[in-house]
């Protein structure tokens, strides 16, 4: 009879606004280590001080290293935003904590199938047989991510007319959304490294994970790829700004937002007429909005392309959706083939793993919290963790604050929750909470 695990080590590591878990399933005579997303796109303050990546992911990896004795089984990036991966990165802004990452040298690099490296730029599925070379694809994540760059240097310097509040939205959301090529490099390095492979996943896919787990069942139940479903990019189909996006500043002129950088920022000479200024004030001000609008676009977009991996292993199920949104939700649950399979698996989920940090649309109510069966039991509870940091994203005013009140009330009320905001990284503590959970 082949080996099972005798039961499933859940580290949740305090990185702040991002995801970093290590998954250890442990067996008889030996552990194996899978490691789902590494970043943050903002830590705590310790002691009233910004801790710097720098100084904290380096700490994180070296903890990750030691618990696993030097050997991850697998590397899991859910996708591209900088708090799934910014970890990954060997440069000087993550300290090199993708360095020791990359020592431990995992057997298999999974990804979602958008971002294969040798897929065309058209693909509607990852490809095999192209001529793009990693570095080339690289080098063109640059066309993406170009708007958020714009986003975060307005923000950075922001104009008399821009609020704080609308400041500090755009900063966040640009510097998530700036592509990070010191991690994606790396990623792509483990996964070409001698013994190691590459694998990009969809709806319905081999994840490469089970031959590497003894016992383990690991379904892929997201992203769909565009043959699948178009939903993925429903905002794109109804509505032109993200492909204007891929155009930088020339596309934010095309979308009649004024790209106030620091040319423009200076002062012309001519003074504004006292009953020009309101005027002027008031278009100052739709053009950030805007602006944030169209970052929010870019940023939902990216959410879409999350994997979402199932985990069955001795009769318990565990559930990680990384930043999955409900159109990415949507065909799992309600529009592929196996829907109506997929709903009554995750009936059962004994651990969920929050998507988004607790966002309002990432646990869809009716498909999917409500579906749960395991909430509010006296025994066998369902263990939920979310990896968050209050106040960074969305508002209270407009219900998109994250993690979202409501959703972490009910969380708090029906499941075991660990939550890395309770981590307030002692000086001499562990950097993550453990969930065990016994086959």
């Amino acid at each position: 009879m082949p080996a099972q695990p005798t039961s499933v080590q859940i580290r949740a590591y305090q990185v702040g606004f991002g995801d970093c878990f290590l998954v250890s399933f442990v067996y008889a005579k030996d552990s194996r280590h899978v490691l789902i997303d590494f970043g943050t796109t903002e830590l705590p303050k310790k002691g009233g001080t910004q801790i710097p990546p720098s100084k904290h992911m380096p700490v994180i990896a070296n903890h990750i290293k030691s618990v696993c004795n030097g050997k991850l089984t697998a590397v899991v990036a859910t996708h591209r935003h900088a708090d799934h991966i910014s970890g990954f990165a060997t440069d000087g802004k993550s300290g090199g904590a993708g360095t020791v990452i990359a020592a431990c040298k995992p057997k298999l690099v999974l990804q979602p199938w958008t971002e294969d490296p040798d897929a065309a730029k058209d693909a509607h599925k990852a490809t095999k047989g192209s001529n793009r070379t990693p570095k080339g694809f690289v080098a063109n994540l640059s066309a993406m991510h170009r708007i958020a760059a714009h986003a975060a240097d307005i923000a950075s310097r922001p104009p008399p007319s821009m609020s704080t509040a609308v400041a500090k939205q755009l900063r966040f959301l640009g510097m998530d959304n700036i592509a990070n090529r010191s991690a994606v490099e790396n990623l792509i390095a483990m996964g070409e490294a001698s013994g190691a492979r590459a694998v990009w996943a969809h709806h319905g896919s081999a994840s490469g994970l089970d031959a590497l787990l003894p016992g383990v069942k690991v379904r892929v139940l997201g992203p769909p790829t565009l043959e699948q479903t178009d939903k993925i990019r429903k905002m794109t189909a109804t509505d032109n700004e993200f492909w204007q996006l891929l155009g930088g500043k020339r596309g934010v002129r095309e979308l009649r937002v004024a790209p106030v950088d620091g040319a423009r920022r200076k002062a012309s000479g001519e003074p504004v007429p006292v009953e020009a200024r309101w005027f002027r004030d008031r278009i100052a001000k739709l053009s950030a909005d805007q602006l944030l609008e169209i970052v929010r676009v870019l940023d939902d977009q990216m959410n879409n392309t999350s994997l979402i991996l199932l985990f069955e292993v001795g009769g318990k199920k565990l559930l990680f959706p990384g930043d999955a949104q409900i159109e990415n939700w949507s065909w799992a649950l309600r529009d592929a083939p196996d829907a109506e399979q997929t709903r009554k698996l995750l009936s059962g989920v004994d651990f969920y793993k929050v998507g988004h940090h607790g966002s309002r649309n990432a646990t869809p109510k009716s498909l999917l919290w409500e579906n749960f069966s395991k909430r509010n039991r006296q025994t066998g509870r369902l263990k939920t963790a979310i990896s968050t940091l209050k106040g960074k994203h969305g508002t209270p005013a407009k219900k998109t604050e994250v993690p979202r009140k409501t959703l972490l009330d009910a969380l708090k009320a029906e499941t075991d929750l660990v939550d890395t905001e309770d981590n307030k990284l002692p000086a001499n503590g562990e950097p993550c909470q453990l969930i065990t959970i016994k086959m």
